[in-house]
């Protein structure tokens, strides 16, 4: 029985899962930290690839944060 307690105790199978899920929340933490200039970053791309004024309005950080309420 202690073997069996010992094993339980050493095995680390379920490590993996757990460090994927930590990387994870902190990309989702950064993303939500650095949304701004993320969303800047974005719009500056698209303004350089597509010279259309339609697409940079829709993809404009003040119409975003004003659909999301925040």
């Amino acid at each position: 029985m202690i073997m069996r307690l010992r094993e339980y105790r050493d095995n680390e199978e379920g490590m993996g899962t757990v460090e994927i899920v930590i990387i994870i929340a902190v990309l989702v933490g950064l993303a939500l930290i650095f949304r701004d200039a993320i969303l800047e970053f974005a719009t500056n791309i698209m303004e350089a690839l597509f010279a259309n004024d339609q697409i940079n309005q829709d993809v404009d950080v003040s119409n975003i944060r004003a659909t999301f309420g925040t």
